[in-house]
């Protein structure tokens, strides 16, 4: 993780240094705003990958003598199917398109995405996925 860490810190200075350029060159402000938030998305990935780096143990990715079959066997838990994106995508979309057509889409944006989130963030604990 220490080299993602790295990386994404030397985007984050490129984005800093092409967001300066940028606002004095053209004097834009929406874009030198994306810009700048932009670095600051590219700074808070690098201190987290950097922060947790030190606190987990060294991968495969870390060691510049490692075999592809270091780094193999088990990544962590990843949820094999789930229908509650879908509904929280739909829901988001039509929320948006409330703000294009009219503010009462949001009366059926909202159940849709309240029916998606809860049955995400309670997904193990009924169903056939129960105890995983």
């Amino acid at each position: 993780m220490k080299v993602q860490g790295k990386i994404f810190a030397g985007l984050a200075v490129f984005i800093l240094a092409i967001a300066i350029s940028y606002g004095l060159w053209s004097k834009e402000p929406a874009g030198t705003t994306a810009l700048f938030l932009a670095f600051g998305l590219c700074i808070f990935i690098a201190f987290y990958l950097g922060f947790t780096a030190r606190r987990v143990d060294t991968g495969a990715g870390d060691n510049p003598e490692a075999e592809v079959s270091d780094d193999a066997g088990e990544q962590g838990f990843f949820s094999p199917h789930s229908w509650q994106p879908l509904a929280l995508g739909i829901g988001g979309a039509l929320a948006f398109l409330g703000v294009v057509f009219g503010w009462w889409l949001l009366y059926w944006s909202l159940p849709i995405t309240l029916i998606g989130l809860w049955g995400w963030v309670f997904e193990y604990y009924r169903g056939e996925n129960q105890n995983q």
